[in-house]
């Protein structure tokens, strides 16, 4: 299955970005510290025509510790970019964005020459939350939901420092298949774009691989070698008395239930990708689509071939 997920109004918000990067000097981008590759926007930096760049990985106090540094080494061997991690729910998170802006565009932030600063992320990655503690009132509206914010707004962050929120916004198209189930467990994309047992499947997959300790925890099962996701989600809804009649798993209970207690952290602090790992998958990814659009290209020019639109082209060799 391909998650996909691109409603309307983020039609709208690439619209709204395109416009306002002309005047701005710095573009934030919040991503999701569990996801750090996945939650990155690949359109994005062509929207923003190589402005300097802050990624701010937000929920690092969901996220593996020790994988974090990594991700943050990763973003910062960028040029024009710096990275640093951050709590959303973080009591003086202004300082550290302030003094990071600064640092990319250090000729701005006086009220001559205000910082100019673009804020944007992917639905539900704690970009509402994180403006509310910014201005310690509630700016944005916030809930655990995909989808929240849908309007552009201005926040005058400090004197000489203006903030543009933006709806959260993925891409057209996931090409990086693993990317769009990350996506959907974390809850960035909407519930009625693909099947929670799915998600959930993929989701124990990784976990059985990289975090079997934080699931024998939760959810006292025995994870005995070579067992599958299938029979994972299985015990995992018998434990929980998701249970039908005749002894039969209700598995989109247990899968509503994994995925949940991803969210909510307690399953334990876990990082569903490494840098190594996203980049494997990023360029199976491209390889596959490159194969697509070469398989599309070739039913085209025969469709117009045979119309007569376009002489046949000379076969190759």
């Amino acid at each position: 299955m391909a998650i996909q997920w691109f409603p309307g109004h983020m039609h709208l918000t690439k619209k709204a970005i395109s416009e306002r990067i002309k005047e701005i000097d710095v573009v934030i981008e919040l991503l999701d510290a569990r996801l750090p590759g996945s939650s990155a926007n690949p359109m994005l930096a062509e929207l923003t025509g190589g402005k300097p760049a802050l990624k701010v990985l937000n929920k690092q106090d969901l996220a593996d510790p020790t994988r974090t540094p990594a991700w943050l080494d990763y973003y910062n061997s960028q040029p024009a970019t710096r990275a640093i991690e951050l709590d959303a729910s973080a009591t003086t998170p202004a300082r550290r964005l302030i003094d990071a802006c600064h640092a990319l565009a250090p000729t701005r932030g006086s009220m001559v020459k205000p910082m100019r600063v673009l804020i944007c992320g992917i639905p539900n990655v704690g970009k509402s939350t994180l403006i509310n503690t910014l201005t310690g009132k509630r700016a944005a509206k916030t809930g655990d939901e995909a989808g929240i914010t849908k309007l552009e707004q201005r926040i005058v962050l400090a004197d000489g420092f203006y903030l543009w929120d933006t709806p959260g916004m993925l891409w057209p198209r996931i090409i990086v298949a693993k990317s769009g189930y990350n996506l959907a467990a974390s809850g960035a994309i909407g519930r009625n774009a693909f099947n929670e047992e799915e998600v959930a499947l993929e989701l124990l997959d990784y976990l059985i691989s990289h975090y079997p300790a934080a699931l024998q925890t939760r959810y006292k099962v025995e994870l005995a070698p070579g067992i599958t996701d299938e029979q994972a989600l299985e015990a995992i809804g018998r434990k929980r008395g998701a249970v039908l009649g005749k002894g039969r798993i209700n598995l989109q209970k247990a899968a509503e239930i994994v995925i949940h207690e991803f969210r909510a952290a307690t399953l334990g602090r876990i990082t569903l990708e490494t840098p190594e790992e996203f980049a494997h998958w990023l360029a199976a990814g491209q390889l596959l689509d490159a194969e697509r659009q070469v398989k599309k290209d070739r039913i085209e020019t025969d469709r117009l071939v045979r119309f007569k639109k376009i002489p046949r082209p000379p076969r190759e060799g």
